[in-house]
């Protein structure tokens, strides 16, 4: 028996016995069917698989800017002003058709940066999306000797929540930070770090919309303070500040204007001086 070679070229046949039964067949069968006239490509020609050609879903803006970045050379720009000025299509529908290129997995545009520190996209072309995933980076080797595992630091519990201004004004909001870096003046326990005194400080500005002076909010939380140790200070003066808050001030209606005196003019009739904003003459010439 003759070996079979499944990889091997078959022999050229001629273009007229066989194919042009399929061919008449297929016209009987289907008379509007496409007909293929092909020819063997030997020179510059691109390998272009039926599952990005017949692709149902990709549009055929997609299909054909897959087909032309397939077929240039490595290193050519397939960036979208360069593709915009080589097709009719604009940018926008260009732009369209490389981001479904990329959501099928046939485009990979990345962006790095060069030794110079210049930023460039790097596209890679896939002429069978899957077939080839991209490379990971290298780790280094594991070592043997285990490493001694590292103790977190313990979390810092919340403080709790504090009272608030109705009007947050910058300036009041600067006042009470000077209150609580005053603190320490009265008792060196009272230190706060710039994180408490930034979770504090609206509480402090919401006593002095209360008008409280400074030294009263001073007073009220340096006051009657445990002689032990304070585990955590700006804990204790946001539980006064919560507990101790003062109420609102009673309204205080606004001050009415001071009427504005009429002003001096001299009677028509005596020529004598009066103060008034109408008549011109004054009440002795008016009565007669």
């Amino acid at each position: 028996m003759d070996t079979q070679h499944p990889n091997a070229r078959p022999h050229s046949q001629s273009r007229v016995t066989g194919k042009n039964h399929h061919r008449n067949a297929r016209t009987e069968a289907h008379p509007s069917g496409v007909e293929h006239d092909n020819t063997l490509h030997t020179t510059r020609f691109t390998v272009i698989g039926n599952h990005l050609a017949q692709h149902p879903d990709l549009s055929g803006l997609a299909i054909g800017l897959a087909v032309y970045i397939q077929s240039v050379p490595a290193g050519a720009p397939v960036d979208i002003k360069t593709l915009a000025a080589r097709f009719p299509e604009g940018t926008t529908r260009i732009a369209a058709a490389l981001r479904e290129l990329e959501t099928h997995g046939y485009l990979r545009r990345t962006r790095e940066r060069t030794e110079s520190g210049r930023v460039v996209t790097r596209t890679v072309s896939c002429n069978q999306p899957g077939r080839h995933a991209p490379a990971e980076p290298t780790r280094p080797p594991a070592r043997r000797a285990a490493a001694a595992p590292q103790q977190e630091p313990p979390r810092r519990a919340a403080l709790p929540a504090v009272p608030r201004p109705a009007y947050p004004a910058l300036s009041l909001l600067q006042t009470a930070t000077e209150v609580l870096a005053d603190l320490r003046r009265k008792d060196p326990r009272l230190l706060l770090s710039a994180t408490d005194a930034e979770h504090l400080a609206p509480g402090v500005a919401a006593w002095l919309e209360r008008d409280l002076p400074p030294t009263a909010v001073v007073h009220a939380l340096t006051a009657d303070l445990p002689p032990e140790p304070l585990r955590r200070p700006a804990a204790l003066l946001a539980h006064r500040l919560t507990n101790g808050l003062p109420p609102l001030p009673p309204f205080r209606a606004p001050a009415q204007p001071t009427p504005v005196p009429h002003r001096m003019i001299n009677c028509d009739g005596c020529d004598r001086g009066f103060r008034s904003d109408g008549p011109t003459r004054c009440r002795d010439c008016r009565d007669d």
